[in-house]
Formats: structure tokens, sequence, C-alpha cells
């Protein structure tokens, strides 16, 4: 059944894409948006059709898109606005140098053209991201946009575009260590006024998601989570991205169903076009899909997603999602399972592909190397990685990407926390391991993840277990278990500590979830073995 509904979808998209373009009667397919504009007539239903594909985040489309809208209207000035909106990835990853050009020379042209006055305050609130990028990093720049848009969405109230769009900027602009999540919840509110007046608006169901996509506020996206892929249903992206919320909720099935749709359908798509490379939004569906498999001892499945990974010889575009996905997949295999050996086997991927831009996925190839070579009493091998972990981390310091930095240091930390326990050294190694979970706690994960390739406080119950502190570990896997619900691993931890503390109650409760997670597990974990013995006692 299962197989026939990813089936159906791929074959949605399939059926909507005639000739590298949308087809013309996709009527709903993409959900329904409304924004008027001053270009001629024969343009404008195709320009509302880009900016449903842009709130989609369906990039390389809304391009098609938008161009072919200057085509049919050259003076139409939103058309070369939705060009540049199109070469920006707000939540993604900056733009490459060729596409600031892009989106420059776009509005450079647009700012020639005559339109309204709204129009011409859209033109101006983008270019404050794309002039003076020899002057300004990213981030100040969107932030520039972002505070344009809020002037913009004031100046014109009754214009809901704007105000989504800024919404979209807040989202953008959220820094990753703010746990009041502002700017996400000011981003809710206006959502949700406009998905109350328009219900089948894409980009409203689509950012409501990521302004909720994280632990503390996931259940409130739940209603968007489950009509966005009906709203979008040939959109790739809107049919993996409610998935975000079944992560953080710990809704298992319903991940995978929607990330199977999604990478099935995006394969669909590459192959329409004849390609054969692996596109990153099918790349970014299978890490969640993955993942899901992973909670539910299905590791089979997630075996078949590690090999189809390792057979791709190109991903376009070659960006952080994909780049993720690649180095995540397999080091999860590994890490889930704790299977240590396959662990410190691993290598990068043998894609070709511009490691060089992203430091640190060759960090999480590094880490998992480090835990398994630890943990197999290869302790050089592991103090290599870890070195090698302190350079990738200086690299992202450099390059002024703290994120990604502190994201490597907390790796550095863990990996060095178990060579210490391997010399011996509990302490050091509880120190080392409790600093890097609380660097961890600092920051929420980045929009492209599912989650942390392995929870660092989630490694520090497994630690504080072996050393015999059940008590403490348990409350590290329960404290993992807020923020990451129905995890398969900290599930398994904590019935073990309950059991090893005595608690014989709590063990059962733990337990018994871990078995009802994995009712269609396709292998048998020795934990989950474990865990249907003492329920039978």
């Amino acid at each position: 059944m299962k197989g026939a509904v990813a089936l159906s979808v791929a074959t949605l998209v399939t059926g909507l894409w005639a000739g590298g373009a949308l087809a013309h009667d996709e009527a709903g397919a993409l959900g329904q948006v409304r924004f008027p504009t001053s270009c001629a007539a024969p343009a404008q239903p195709v320009f509302e059709r880009g900016i449903a594909l842009l709130h989609s985040f369906w990039y390389e489309e809304a391009l098609k898109t938008f161009t072919s809208v200057t085509a049919t209207d050259p003076d139409c000035a939103m058309g070369y606005w939705g060009i540049a909106m199109s070469v920006y990835y707000p939540l993604w990853q900056p733009p490459s140098e060729a596409m600031l050009t892009k989106g420059r020379t776009a509005l450079d042209r647009a700012a020639t053209l005559t339109a309204t006055p709204r129009e011409k305050d859209y033109v101006a609130a983008l270019a404050t991201f794309y002039h003076d990028t020899d002057k300004l990093d990213h981030r100040t720049r969107a932030v520039a946009y972002e505070k344009a848009m809020e002037q913009l969405a004031a100046r014109y109230p009754e214009d809901r575009e704007a105000s989504v769009f800024y919404a979209l900027a807040l989202d953008a602009t959220a820094p990753p260590t703010d746990k009041t999540y502002a700017n996400q919840l000011k981003a809710a509110a206006i959502l949700e006024k406009v998905f109350a007046e328009q219900p089948n608006h894409p980009g409203v169901a689509h950012y409501i998601i990521h302004s909720y996509d994280a632990a503390p506020l996931a259940t409130r996206s739940l209603t968007a989570a489950r009509s966005y892929s009906k709203l979008a249903p040939a959109v790739p992206h809107a049919l993996h991205m409610p998935s975000h919320i079944f992560t953080r909720l710990g809704l298992w099935q319903e991940s995978i169903d929607s990330n199977l749709a999604s990478a099935d359908a995006g394969k669909a798509y590459v192959a329409k076009q004849g390609g054969t490379h692996a596109w990153d939004q099918s790349l970014h569906a299978q890490d969640y899909l993955a993942y899901g498999y992973l909670q539910t001892g299905r590791d089979v499945a997630a075996r078949r997603v590690v090999e189809e990974l390792a057979e791709y010889k190109k991903a376009e575009p070659e960006s952080l999602a994909a780049a993720y996905a690649l180095v995540a997949v397999p080091a999860r295999y590994a890490l889930e399972r704790r299977l240590w050996n396959e662990a410190a086997a691993l290598a990068m991927p043998a894609i070709t592909f511009p490691w060089a831009r992203y430091p640190w996925a060759e960090a999480i190839i590094a880490y998992t190397h480090s835990l398994g070579a630890a943990r197999t009493g290869n302790v050089a091998a592991a103090e290599k990685d870890v070195e090698r972990l302190a350079g990738l981390r200086d690299t992202l310091i450099q390059a002024k990407n703290k994120y990604w930095a502190d994201q490597v240091e907390v790796q550095r930390r863990a990996a060095a926390a178990f060579i210490a326990h391997a010399k011996g050294n509990k302490t050091e190694a509880l120190t080392l391991l409790r600093s890097a979970a609380d660097l961890e706690g600092t920051m929420d994960k980045h929009p492209v993840t599912p989650a942390a390739v392995v929870p660092t406080r989630e490694l520090l119950g497994d630690l504080l277990l072996e050393l015999n502190k059940p008590a403490d570990a348990l409350r590290e896997f329960e404290s993992t278990l807020v923020e990451e619900p129905n995890r398969f691993r900290s599930l398994y931890g904590a019935g073990r500590a309950a059991e090893r503390a005595g608690d014989a109650s709590r063990a059962r409760t733990f337990y018994t979830s871990l078995v009802n997670l994995c009712s269609n597990a396709d292998s048998v974990r020795p934990e989950l073995r474990e865990a249907k013995m003492f329920l039978t006692k």
C-alpha cells in the first residue's frame, strides 16, 4: 500500500511535467496564491505559478517560470524580482558568487522598468540583500532584507504576500542559539492569521512548519504539517516538509511515508529530464527516511538507503543539503546501531563532490570514525581523528562560520571523551562529554538536518551506564527523550538504566514503548531482544 501511495505521487509529478516546465493544467497541485502585479495579463497566471513554486522552495522551477514571465512580458519588473528571489535560498545556504551576480543583474533590470510603487518597494527590499556584497557579510544583508520586508509589510497591510515573505525572512535570520525562539514565534503569529484566511496557501503552511521546527514548539505545527503535502502534491519538497514535525515528535511512520513519497517524486522529476544524478532534495528526503527507519528497527530498509546513496556518481545541485545527507546517512547507520567496527571503517563518500566547501561534512565522518576507533581500542587512530576535528573547527572559525564550528567542537569534545575513557581517565571523560552535551544544548539543529548524527547527551547516558551510574544515566536519557521523543537508543538506554537502578516499573514503561515502536522491525537488534525478554519476566 505504501509503495502504491509513493508511486501515485511520483506519477502525479511526472504527469505534471512536460518538456522541462510544469504543465499549465496543474490546478491546485501547487497550492493557491494571489499576487497581483502590473505585468501583462498573459504573464500574470505564470507569475503566480512561480510564486507558488517559490513558496515550496522548488527554486529550479521557479527560476524557469519567472524567466518565462520576462519572455512573455519583457517589461514586467516583478518577473525579474522573481528571478532574484529564485537564486536566494534563505533557509539553506548563502548564494554563490554566480547566484549573487544573477540576482543583482535581475534586480538592476527591474529597477529600470515602469512599475507600481508597491512593486518598486518589493524590488528595493530585495536589493538590500543583493547589493554591497563586497562590503557586508551574508547575515548582515539577510537581516537588512528582513527589516526591509518588515517595513514593506507594514506599508501594505492588505498585501498578504508581503507578510508571508516577511515571516520567511524572520525564520531565516533566527539565531540558532536563541532558545526563546523570538523570530520564529513572531513569524508564526503572522502566518497563522494568513492561514485562517488562505488555508490553501502553500507558503503559509510551509513556513509555519519551519517556524515551529523546534522541540518545544513542534506540536503547534501538526495541522500545517498534515495539510501541506495535500496543498502542493506536485512538489517533492512539500511531500517531505511535514516530516520535519513528524521527526520532532517521534511520529516515525508518518515521517517514513512522507519521505518515501518525496524521494520517489524527486527521482521521477530527475528521470523525466533525462538526468542520472542525485537531486539534493531527494537526498534530503532520504536522510530523513533513513533516520526514521533506524528509529523503528528497520535496519534492512535503512541499509537500502545507504547502498543507494553509495551508488550515486554525481549530486546536483552541490548544496549543503546534499553534502549533509551524503555523509550523515552512512554515519547514522553505524552509530545508531552502535556497531563500532563499522564506524571505525567509515570513509568519505566516493561521489564526486566539492567537499572543501563543507568542512563540517568531513568532520561528521572523522567524528564517526573516531568514536568507532576509540570504542574498539584503537586510541591512536581516534586521536588522529580528534586532531582533524580540531583543524576543521579552526577552518570554520576562520571562515566566520560559528554555527558549524561549534557543531564540530561538540564532536571534538565527545570524541576526546571516549579516548579518555579508553585510557581509563573516567573523570576527564565525563567532564569532556558533559561539556560537549552542554554546548550542543545551546544550539538548535540546522533546518536541513533531522537531528545530530547522534545526540551527545545520549552518549553521556551510555557512558554513565558503563561507569555504573544508572540513576545519572537515566536522567540523561530522559532529557534526550524530551528533545527527541521516541528515539530508539534513548528509550532502550532509559529502560536499561531504570532496570539497573532497581526501578522495574519505569523500566517496563520504557521497554514497552521501545517494543511498540518497533512493531514493524525488519531485523532483531540485541537491544530489542533484551527489552522483550524483560517484558516476559
